[in-house]
């Protein structure tokens, strides 16, 4: 069987158990945005964890034809086992302030200090490097899983960042998350299902994006946005993992159908929510800069 893992059926509790496939048509009057950031461990999954985002926003004219409106990526390394350090940045559109940040912390904070250094970001920009703290957390979930077949014992990363307990849903105390961080010193590990292609026949749908290799994870996001007399928003946001033995599976997905009303800020705090789920509301602040680009 070589590297084959068979994962058995789905524990009720763990991970989404009906992912989403492919993606709706894009609408005549309508802009789109898809933002991915690929998580990476090229030097092997102690390595440095390299994180690789792509976006990009189109607007589909009235006779369905696509007009790509703006693109933007990044590369990032990152000292993952070694206190979250932030060890190389490069973005398109570049902007050398951002340089300021090497040597800095990705976790409290940098979304912070991303803005301090560079306000004028753009939105597209500023949406992939917003994400990069939580992709840094969630790319954990690759971590645990190349040791979850080591021996049970304590991880005990050195300088790595300590979550708070009841910091959201999934870190609640005495939820299932944390009862294993306090027997174990790490969390259990979700056994996603199958993550089916969020393609379709329309080779506009999403920006291009390689393949990924065993044990790297992948954030998708896409917002579609249309304006009318009630403008209407459909998102989709997917945190995946690709097994040993080659099959991508999802790890987080959410989807929000929407008439426009938000204070996600100040209404999901705390074990009300849960962090993805806040990050899948977060990237909603952008909502009415597509509206606008649509009705341009």
């Amino acid at each position: 069987m070589g590297n084959q893992v068979f994962l058995g059926p789905l524990p009720p509790r763990h991970g989404v158990h009906e992912p989403t496939g492919g993606s709706p048509p894009r609408a005549p009057g309508s802009v789109r945005r898809t933002v991915t950031t690929d998580m990476l461990r090229p030097d092997g999954i102690r390595g440095r964890l390299e994180l690789v985002g792509r976006g990009r926003d189109l607007r589909t004219g009235p006779d369905g034809s696509p007009v790509e409106l703006g693109r933007a990526s990044f590369e990032a390394v990152v000292d993952f086992t070694g206190g979250w350090q932030l060890l190389e940045l490069s973005t398109d559109p570049g902007h050398p302030s951002l340089q300021r940040l090497a040597g800095t912390s990705v976790g409290a904070g940098f979304r912070a200090r991303v803005l301090d250094a560079e306000p004028g970001l753009g939105s597209l920009l500023h949406q992939l490097l917003d994400d990069v703290p939580v992709t840094t957390l969630v790319s954990g979930h690759a971590y645990a899983a190349a040791v979850a077949a080591e021996p049970r014992q304590r991880l005990g990363l050195a300088g790595r960042p300590t979550f708070g307990r009841d910091m959201c849903a999934g870190f609640a105390d005495g939820g299932t998350i944390m009862a294993d961080v306090d027997a174990l010193g790490r969390a259990p590990v979700v056994t996603g299902p199958a993550a089916p292609s969020l393609l379709n026949a329309d080779p506009h749908a999403w920006h291009g994006v390689p393949p990924l290799p065993p044990h790297a994870m992948r954030r998708s996001r896409r917002i579609d946005v249309r304006p009318g007399p009630v403008s209407t928003v459909d998102v989709l946001y997917r945190d995946s993992y690709v097994r040993p033995d080659g099959l991508e599976t999802v790890i987080h997905e959410y989807t929000v159908a929407m008439e426009i009303e938000n204070g996600a800020r100040e209404t999901f705090t705390g074990t009300s929510t849960c962090t993805h789920l806040n990050d899948t509301l977060r990237a909603l602040e952008d909502v009415p800069i597509l509206l606008e680009s649509a009705r341009g």
